[in-house]
């Protein structure tokens, strides 16, 4: 069986690999000329996603990506502050969370090893159809069609492939403008670096704002002890951030501002929104050359929503199905975990297109369940940012957040 692979992503590279280990034929297709070339900021892999990439690629892959990574077990609770920084609440104790935190172009760069001479870079792709014999086809500008037994799209929230299966988009912005960047823990006030701490953290305040501060030491951190392995692109203790505000015509314009520029339009508006000024310090203090703005686009969280055509040759996998905000840190580990699950069926089909459309009809039923527990957890934070935006949700997260603190300090002291 050939599978020709539509998007070379953390879905895409994860499926090539699995399908190259299991022994098929595959060929994996990206626009980008280069692996590096995403996002340098980090993913969570939880324990599922972990056990998927385990069956997807080889012993000695897993290991180099485990020395790549942040072990969540050996940092602190998580923290919730308020917009003046008091502490409102820990997370769970993570001392047997078996989750990961990785550099996107860590894991991107050690899969597309693991894809090899199967990963073809530079290649947009413009169009999807079936030959004369209904053999799905992929179309580019500036090469001959190729085809495959199986067609799977792997190419992100804008997916072609999907937009095709389902005739028209499979999700659509979520209300919410994200803004992040990396910036080391050395560049911060010993008051901030105390603060802020050897954990990730998430603020809240009224109209809107949210800042998630996360925390990155694949060194310090690392989940397995492996130097020689180690390919992580950070090197040092990092907090990734994400700043967040609702979607509207003023964060529409400062998402054109790049660096300093947008460092400052950022500041302003937390500002505005009457947050401390120390909690601005790891916007200030970051990397100008990290610093990016995206839309948060979600699909529906109702599974049955999710992949809406009818199982054939053609099937798509990850965000081009359902596309899931950062708030929930689970889309990446969903689309290694469809990725297995494809893997997987296919090793069960004979021979035949019937065989063949069975095998994806269970695949995406699969899919769908997965799909719609990740949106559920996302949107959960989503929907809790836009509340504060509401003149009721302003005045109620103002007032509320204090008393919230003074609680916890009491719980603290007692």
């Amino acid at each position: 069986m050939r599978v020709v692979v539509v998007g070379g992503g953390i879905g895409g590279l994860a499926v090539g690999a699995g399908l190259r280990r299991a022994g098929f034929e595959v060929v994996v297709f990206d626009r980008d000329t280069e692996v590096a070339a995403t996002g340098g900021y980090h993913i969570t892999l939880d324990g599922r996603a972990q056990s998927a990439l385990r069956e997807l690629v080889a012993p000695e892959v897993v290991e180099r990506l485990l020395a790549s990574a942040s072990a969540l077990r050996l940092r602190d609770r998580d923290a919730f502050w308020d917009r003046r920084g008091r502490l409102l609440g820990r997370g769970p104790d993570l001392r047997e969370d078996p989750s990961v935190d990785i550099d996107r172009i860590t894991l991107r760069t050690v899969l597309a090893a693991a894809v090899g001479d199967d990963l073809r870079l530079g290649r947009a792709v413009t169009g999807i159809d079936h030959d004369e014999d209904g053999t799905p086809r992929v179309l580019f500008a500036d090469a001959a069609p190729v085809t495959g037994d199986l067609l799977v799209g792997a190419d992100g929230t804008h997916s072609l492939v999907a937009r095709q299966l389902a005739g028209g988009p499979t999700n659509a912005p979520a209300g919410i403008i994200g803004f992040s960047g990396r910036t080391s823990l050395e560049d911060l006030s010993r008051d901030e670096q105390q603060r802020l701490g050897p954990r990730s953290g998430l603020a809240i305040g009224p109209r809107g704002a949210a800042l998630y501060v996360g925390f990155l030491d694949p060194v310090g951190n690392a989940a397995l002890d492996a130097p020689a392995l180690r390919a992580a692109v950070t090197t040092g203790p990092t907090y990734i951030w994400g700043a967040m505000f609702p979607e509207s015509a003023a964060t529409d314009a400062i998402r054109e501002l790049r660096g300093g520029e947008l460092q400052t339009a950022l500041q302003t508006g937390f500002r505005e929104r009457g947050w401390a000024e120390h909690m601005l310090e790891v916007i200030d203090r970051a990397d100008p050359r990290s610093v990016a703005a995206f839309r948060f686009n979600a699909a529906s969280t109702r599974a049955q929503d999710l992949a809406p055509w009818p199982a054939g040759r053609i099937t798509a996998l990850g965000d081009a199905v359902h596309a899931t905000p950062p708030t929930a840190g689970m889309g990446a580990g969903a689309a290694i975990r469809d990725a297995a699950s494809l893997v997987e069926h296919l090793r069960e089909v004979g021979d035949g297109t019937t065989a063949l459309t069975a095998a994806v009809s269970r695949f995406e039923a699969g899919m769908r369940e997965r799909g719609g527990e990740v949106l559920t957890l996302a949107m959960k934070t989503v929907r809790w940012i836009l509340a504060t935006d509401t003149t009721f949700g302003a005045a109620a997260t103002a007032a509320a957040t204090p008393v919230l603190a003074a609680a916890n300090r009491l719980r603290r002291h007692g």
